[in-house]
């Protein structure tokens, strides 16, 4: 079995790259944020420790969490994101790690916006998606209808493409065309 971690900024295209290696390459698919946020629906251990950190301005009529209000309330700064994140990043790695482990594919891929140096050692290989600036603003306001001060706030809250590239192991260019991606995945497959 061959572990990858997906790495790369808001708007770098992950999905793109995790749709080929799982239509593809038969990968198997683990999205940190997905595992994040079933931690965090109402009855599940994540929930009860967000509201006791954050207060209960972003739950629904139902207490569910109303995403878009809890991230405008999160990632106004690096504080809040960071006390987010030290609530659910150990809880979500934990799931993470049992997921891998009972997966029965060749390769898992583990998607994860913000890398963990502390759980690195679960990976054989980290892998950075990189698109320029441009094409990320270009992508999020066509995709999710985010203004271009909106995606510029949301960037500005993540770690720098230096900071991504001195944790990858390997960089997947997405300025091309779907065909290159694919490509470049090949490549890095065939590596051993």
């Amino acid at each position: 079995m061959k572990v990858i971690s997906i790495t790369g900024g808001v708007g770098s295209g992950k999905s793109e790259v995790l749709r080929i290696l799982k239509e593809e390459f038969g990968a198997d698919i683990i999205i940190a944020d997905k595992v994040a946020h079933q931690l965090m629906e109402p009855g599940k251990k994540g929930y009860n420790r967000v509201l006791a950190a954050f207060g209960d301005s972003f739950l629904n009529a139902d207490g569910s969490i109303d995403r878009q209000k809890m991230a405008e309330l999160i990632f106004k700064d690096r504080e809040s994101i960071e006390k987010m994140n030290s609530i659910i990043h150990p809880m979500a790695w934990s799931e993470i790690e049992h997921a891998i482990a009972h997966s029965d594919k060749e390769i898992v891929v583990v998607e994860a916006a913000l890398f963990d140096e502390e759980h690195n050692h679960m990976f054989d290989e980290i892998w950075y998606v990189f698109t320029n600036r441009e094409n990320r603003i270009k992508r999020l306001m066509e995709s999710r209808g985010y203004s271009k001060e909106k995606c510029l706030e949301i960037m500005a809250n993540q770690v720098t493409e230096d900071e991504y590239r001195a944790q990858a192991d390997h960089e997947i260019d997405n300025n091309g065309t779907v065909e290159e991606i694919r490509i470049q995945i090949e490549n890095l497959l065939k590596e051993e």
